[in-house]
């Protein structure tokens, strides 16, 4: 079928068969499907959405335009993915604890999405990691360090890559199908045994309505367990940042404080633990939730979890002393300064989308998919909500390249924040959907 008329079809509402999504992804990935005709198949899905049957079709074949992995490893391949939010760095603590309790995790990830950060870009920050190594160093990785954490190589769903960049410019980003075929193509395709989806809700996220949230989560677990990958997922708040800081090497840094125990963050830890005891549970290591909590936090408590992060850094080329000396590594900003509230008061709530459009006008992301990423900036110790407030205390710390930007970013930064009466509290843990 000619790739327009697929395109007519699904703009028009009809439901695509297999093997016209097979062909077009085909063609997606040997550039005979041009960058016109992808944009206007995704704005078509973006509308007229795709049945489950659709987006198992479309998963597969983003899945099979590359290489699949096969694993032989004593332990369990697990993994998970966020569906991005603000301070969202649970990637960089989660995969090396799950390591560290005979898991294996060989992770693809995925760079900045709209106003989301990505963890390769993060992971790009430390020097001479390769965020992009080939296949043999992927699995030599995920052998030796119980985890590696990388973006697709040229062998691995190449047709989500191309697809992928193209909607972070054309405004559909947050097409459910398109959404749930990225992802779980790339899973698909390293080979997973088991994974865990953290859908994000709340003001920092895509999804900003729990039944938005509730559609994602859904279709995520049905897509993958018609694909054959068993799944659960949760949802968890995005109302405000997870991690106190967003922003490439600030969050790696974070990472690194909490692999060594300098950092406490209750909302990080208690996420990282209920998504790590999901796949636990799923892998048959643990039995009940309690018990797979405790192994996680035994892990992060002893040292084990950092020992492979470390190792995970040094297999694909980062510092051998990196997790010991971070600050040594990680570049600063030139200017660093607060952003002060001017009043009194609590942090009601956080308009915190408008925090990772901060980041990107200080440059820590992309206005479209060839900007340079500038890995010192970014937003750190930021105020949560509830914070109590004084009018000279800072809202957060602004890491900038110029005073133009830090201006740009703290104007940002005001306005994002709501300072009146206390919030309430908020659950971390909103919903557990289960195929």
């Amino acid at each position: 079928m000619l790739p327009q008329e697929l395109i007519r079809r699904k703009r028009d509402g009809a439901s695509l068969k297999r093997g016209e999504v097979k062909d077009f992804i085909e063609g997606l990935t040997s550039g005979a499907v041009s960058e016109g005709q992808v944009a206007a198949f995704a704005m078509a899905v973006f509308f007229r959405g795709m049945s489950r049957e659709e987006a198992v079709g479309l998963t597969l074949a983003m899945r099979d335009s590359g290489a699949v992995l096969r694993w032989d490893l004593p332990g369990p391949v697990v993994d998970k993915h966020s569906s991005g939010g603000i301070g969202d760095n649970l990637s960089l603590m989660l995969a090396p604890m799950l390591a560290a309790c005979g898991c294996f995790v060989p992770m693809i990830s995925g760079r900045g999405l709209g106003h989301t950060g990505g963890t390769l870009d993060k992971l790009d920050s430390i020097p001479g990691y390769a965020t992009q190594p080939g296949l043999d160093l992927f699995r030599r990785a995920t052998r030796e360090a119980g985890c590696a954490i990388i973006g697709q190589t040229a062998d691995l769903a190449p047709a989500d890559k191309r697809l992928y960049g193209i909607r972070d410019v054309t405004a559909t980003v947050e097409s459910v199908p398109l959404i749930t075929a990225s992802i779980l193509s790339k899973k698909l395709a390293a080979g997973l045994g088991h994974l865990v989806l953290d859908v994000k809700m709340g003001s920092g996220a895509f999804m900003t309505r729990m039944a938005d949230a509730e559609e994602l989560a859904e279709s995520l677990v049905d897509v993958a367990n018609g694909a054959g990958l068993p799944a659960a997922a949760l949802i968890t708040d995005m109302s405000e940042p997870l991690a106190p800081c967003a922003g490439n090497a600030l969050e790696v840094a974070h990472a690194a404080d909490f692999l060594l125990g300098r950092r406490n963050d209750p909302r990080v830890l208690d996420i990282t633990l209920a998504l790590g005891a999901e796949l636990l549970l799923s892998a048959g290591i643990e039995q009940e939730e309690r018990a797979a909590r405790a192994r996680l936090a035994s892990a992060l408590a002893s040292g084990k979890a950092a020992e492979h992060f470390d190792r995970m850094v040094q297999a694909l080329g980062g510092p051998k002393d990196f997790l010991s000396a971070p600050a040594k590594h990680l570049a600063a900003a030139p200017i660093i300064r607060p952003v002060r509230a001017g009043w009194e008061g609590f942090v009601s709530s956080i308009h915190t989308r408008e925090l990772g459009l901060a980041v990107i006008e200080l440059g820590g992301g992309r206005r479209v998919a060839s900007d340079t990423i500038d890995h010192r900036a970014g937003l750190s110790e930021l105020l949560g909500k509830g914070a109590r407030v004084e009018p000279s205390q800072p809202l957060c710390l602004v890491h900038a390249a110029d005073e133009e930007a830090f201006n740009r970013a703290a104007d940002i930064i005001k306005s994002a924040y709501v300072i009146g009466e206390r919030a309430g509290e908020q659950a971390t843990i909103l919903a557990r959907i289960t195929g």
